[in-house]
């Protein structure tokens, strides 16, 4: 196996260890200080692909999972998966290493969050390094479920057990379309990998299931990074604790959705579908985001909502970008083709700006206990190196120099200009209202970015509003934030370096059929007097008009009716579907078992027969039946009578003897039809069974005796009648129809292919092995579930006791 898939395990090998670590060593050495060691390990190892990748170099790794049946998983390493995984493992070390400070040992289950990080981090990894359809879905939802823990870490809160079933409703769902997706992408290239399906792009353009596979791909990419209506679950999620929300929600999990868009670019790219959706909806997820903002009195809500808002922007981006794939090579290729660039470019520094925020946010809500900004100000006296931190990555995220946001953004108002004189579907008509929503947007950026960094540390200070005396956090909490506002000014005035070896190869992974030179992908932070440096002037001098008058503006504007918010309108729409849901079941859950089985027997007729009448599925050949023998009607006939006898027997030991009676017939058929082991199994079973009732009933009381005249139910009489035809039609069917050839003779070699000398037992263990592991593995998590249940219950009853 390559050393590259020890690294991605890497995570979930030592999310097995945590536990031992934690319970024998975690009072003497915090366990983030050994968790720390992997994504500095795997941050190191992906360090060493940056020159090979960097010249245009890519790697493959194959690993051979089933190689009888060509069953391989394919890992891969370009520009844009390498760009990622450097983002997973690098914010991740710092992430861990602030957690190691924010996290007490004393108070917090380490164990569970550091496990749950660690299968998150694992899971982004296989994610992105994923050259197979099927394994890349799996990593997906992987990541869903680990962030599902990760936002409920703290379940004893009634909010984050919500957010985190929210988030999981909401991007299982964009998942379920993503699986379907895939499916039609696999039926249409028939291969399930992604570089094949690159190489494909021509046939999957020209397929009939081209647009329904793009809608549902767009699903999975729109929930998981929070595009408008889908960014709802953002928001709801900052209840987990702030190192996963720096993690999560800025840095990796949030840009799942911008990745797979990115990847799927050259097979869909060119597309007017795919430009007016992914531009469309990032430039409406951007003003959304930037205008819900701003109502925000939370730190946490405010910088969720903006890290919307960015998504948005990059989302846009790369819709804008998609126009390369349209033009070709040439100029007017090139010109879009920076716009993915940019793309990636403000991804990257969004990662470094808004991962600051966040671990900003964490440090005061530590420090003072409060995260309202309407009790803070005045901490930049106190807290000065915090507030050099919120500084940079503030005025980064409001575009400003001299900080790296300030590059991207220039290169955005550029992106949109252009995209407003392309030409192309539509663009003439409405190509002008991408100006203008990217202006009016960065304005409102501009001005929470102003609230979150002055109204949170400037002004005056009031140490009574807050819950602690406030001092500077300690030095090992800052450590990660001052990183990565090294970052941020580092990136502005050296922004080639990342340009040249880490976005350019991403770059030309995304747009593989363009041909950029080095001229065109120059980051500059002037370009003289433009359009873009105009736009931002405007927005620096009307953002600061605003914040400057935000007192008469601002209460206005978070008094907005929240009975019009998506946020309500997906509560009662789940409150709603409750309600009727259990109406429904109230009406159908009588606790009669009669009713029961009527539901059951109708929808079987129904479906079976209706399926057997619609598909033409009725056919009766009787030629090749065997001779009926003098057994075989007389086991027939005792059957009937031992079935009678279980109706109508007035004692129970009765009824019990008769129905194993039908039971050891059902074996003798079984003799009759030379199949000795069957009849084996079937004897042991009934014997075991009947043993079993007649211990059990024995000790009950005796059935009542009574004279009552039961009412003739014709309903009865017509179902039964209905099942016993459909059963034997069904069958008669089954026996008349060959559609395919029989598989006994694969089975009759079972010696030489499993070694076996019974058929059935070779079926079983060898032939459905992984089928009878999979049961296996259904009743020890079961089973583990049953334990943790009657553990808790254990533990509850001591404390009760204890009280």
């Amino acid at each position: 196996m390559n050393t590259i898939y020890l690294f991605i395990f890497l995570p979930f090998i030592f999310a097995c260890i945590v536990p031992f670590l934690y319970k024998y060593l975690n009072r003497q050495v915090h366990t983030g200080w050994f968790v720390l060691v992997v994504p500095l390990s795997i941050l190191i190892y992906l360090l060493r692909f940056i020159p090979a990748v960097s010249s245009g170099e890519t790697f493959e790794y194959t690993f051979s999972w089933i190689p009888s049946f060509g069953i391989h998983i394919t890992s891969y390493v370009d520009g844009l998966g390498l760009l990622f995984g450097l983002l997973i493992s690098g914010v991740g070390a710092l992430v861990i290493l602030y957690s190691i400070f924010y996290m007490s040992k004393v108070r917090e289950a380490l164990h569970n969050f550091y496990i749950y990080l660690l299968m998150f981090m694992g899971a982004m990894l296989g994610l992105v390094f994923s050259d197979h359809l099927l394994a890349f879905y799996g990593f997906w939802e992987l990541t869903s479920v680990s962030s599902f823990l990760l936002i409920s870490y703290w379940y004893e809160r009634k909010s984050s057990r919500q957010g985190a079933m929210k988030s999981m409703l909401i991007t299982v769902f964009g998942g379920f379309g993503l699986l379907a997706g895939f499916i039609m992408l696999i039926m249409m290239a028939d291969t399930y990998s992604i570089r094949e399906l690159i190489a494909n792009m021509e046939v999957i353009q020209g397929h009939s299931l081209f647009i329904p596979a793009m809608l549902c791909i767009l699903l999975g990419a729109f929930t998981k990074s929070a595009q408008f209506p889908f960014s709802i679950w953002l928001p709801d999620a900052m209840e987990a604790p702030t190192p996963v929300s720096s993690y999560l929600h800025s840095a990796t999990m949030v840009k799942a959705g911008i990745y797979l868009v990115a990847r799927m670019t050259p097979v869909f790219g060119g597309s007017p579908v795919w430009f007016w959706l992914i531009s469309g909806v990032g430039i409406i997820t951007l003003l959304y985001g930037s205008l819900t903002a701003l109502r925000q009195t939370d730190l946490k809500p405010l910088l969720a909502y903006s890290t919307i808002s960015q998504l948005g922007l990059i989302m846009s981006l790369l819709g804008i970008g998609s126009l390369a794939v349209y033009f070709g090579p040439g100029e007017s290729g090139t010109v879009f083709t920076v716009a993915t660039f940019a793309a990636l470019f403000h991804l990257f520094n969004h990662s470094t700006f808004k991962g600051s925020l966040f671990m900003v946010v964490g440090i005061i809500d530590h420090e003072t206990g409060r995260r309202d900004i309407r009790y803070l100000g005045g901490l930049m006296h106190v807290m000065p190196i915090t507030f050099t931190i919120a500084l940079v990555g503030g005025l980064s995220m409001a575009g400003l120099p001299p900080f790296n946001g300030f590059l991207s953004k220039e290169m955005f108002f550029a992106a949109v200009l252009d995209v407003s004189k392309a030409g192309v579907f539509g663009l003439n008509n409405i190509g002008t209202l991408f100006p203008i929503i990217a202006w009016v947007a960065s304005i409102m950026t501009f001005v929470y970015c102003m609230i979150f960094v002055f109204k949170t540390f400037g002004g005056k200070y009031h140490p009574e509003r807050l819950n602690r005396k406030v001092h500077e956090a300690p030095i090992g909490m800052l450590i990660a934030p001052i990183v990565l506002g090294l970052l941020v000014l580092l990136i502005f005035f050296f922004p080639n370096v990342l340009g040249k070896y880490i976005l350019a190869p991403a770059l030309s992974a995304v747009l593989p059929m363009m041909t950029v030179s080095s001229y065109d992908l120059k980051i500059s932070a002037w370009h003289g007097v433009n359009y873009e440096l105009l736009m931002t002037i405007g927005v620096i001098l009307l953002g600061g008009l605003l914040y400057m008058a935000k007192k008469r503006w601002l209460p206005a504007a978070r008094k907005f009716p929240q009975s019009l918010t998506l946020n309500h309108f997906f509560n009662e729409g789940l409150l709603g579907a409750e309600r009727w849901s259990a109406s429904l079941t109230n009406r159908y859950m009588t606790g009669s078992l009669r009713h029961y089985l009527l539901y059951i027997f109708v929808f079987f007729v129904l479906l079976l027969m209706g399926s057997l009448l619609w598909f033409y599925g009725l056919r009766f050949d009787f030629s090749n039946n065997a001779m009926i023998s003098v057994f075989d009607a007389g086991l027939v006939i005792c059957m009937i009578i031992s079935a009678l006898t279980v109706l109508l027997a007035g004692n129970r030991i009765v009824a019990i003897v008769a129905l194993g009676a039908l039971g050891y017939m059902v074996s003798m058929f079984f003799v009759i039809f030379r199949a000795p082991d069957l009849a084996l199994t079937q004897m042991v079973v009934e014997t075991v069974t009947t043993v079993l009732f007649l211990l059990c009933f024995y000790h009950l009381p005796k059935l009542k005796k009574s004279m009552e005249r039961l009412s003739f139910k014709w309903t009865n009489l017509f179902i039964s009648i209905a099942v016993g035809l459909t059963v034997t039609v069904l069958g008669l069917s089954a026996n008349g129809h060959k559609l395919f050839e029989p598989i006994t003779s694969f089975f009759e070699n079972s010696y030489k292919l499993a070694g076996a000398k019974n058929i059935v037992n070779a079926i079983l263990v060898d032939f459905r092995g992984f089928d009878t592991m999979l049961e296996i593995s259904v009743l020890a998590i079961a089973g583990l579930g049953v334990y943790v249940l009657i553990r808790q219950r254990s533990k509850r009853g001591k404390e009760h006791e204890a009280e």
